[in-house]
């Protein structure tokens, strides 16, 4: 995971295809910077506008070679042959965000992790609210897996895909013995 910032010019857009609905993939030259569900298309437009001014770029509909490769991977997930993206990735943001956001890519495939988890791992044991938020800013879906952060009693809770998506991707990833992971 890279962060990037200014001036790379142009973001490609690109549709992917998943058994939870149609996704949006945009990429620079450098990797994965967005992969969203298609249809929250208010939270869709707005982070294609964050990620114009934070990579001082304009995004276009076209062909990137890391789309290609992330279709191919994210269709490998679905059928169970992934469990790590090799994919590379742009993931502009603060120092808080990015940190919060390289612990999530350290919970493994199949596992998950309460806010309260996370906020220990990162030192952070009073900033859950903060680490939530962070998590919610998180603009590659499944990659950088926010999913598989769960509340402290088990429970689903807010997920930018949808809550039912969510369970759709936990169920995928672990059946019904996942586990909470420390």
């Amino acid at each position: 995971m890279r962060k990037t910032d200014g001036d790379v010019g142009v973001i490609t857009l690109g549709e992917l295809e998943s058994p939870l609905g149609l996704m949006i993939a945009g990429a620079t030259e450098e990797g994965i910077c967005l992969l969203e569900f298609e249809d929250n298309r208010s939270r869709l437009e707005k982070e294609i506008a964050t990620l114009e001014k934070l990579l001082s770029a304009k995004a276009f509909r076209g062909v990137n070679s890391h789309i290609a490769l992330l279709t191919h991977q994210v269709d490998e997930y679905f059928r169970g042959s992934r469990k790590v993206f090799t994919v590379p990735l742009i993931t502009p943001g603060s120092p808080f965000q990015q940190e919060v956001w390289l612990e999530l890519v350290k919970i493994p495939y199949g596992s998950t992790r309460s806010y309260m988890d996370q906020a220990k791992a990162l030192g952070k044991p009073d900033a859950i609210r903060a680490i939530a938020h962070a998590n919610g800013m998180n603009r590659i879906s499944i990659i950088i897996p926010c999913h598989r952060v769960i509340g402290s009693d088990g429970k689903m809770t807010g997920y930018g895909g949808g809550i039912w998506r969510k369970k759709k991707l936990l169920d995928l990833e672990g059946g019904s013995d996942l586990q909470l992971w420390r």
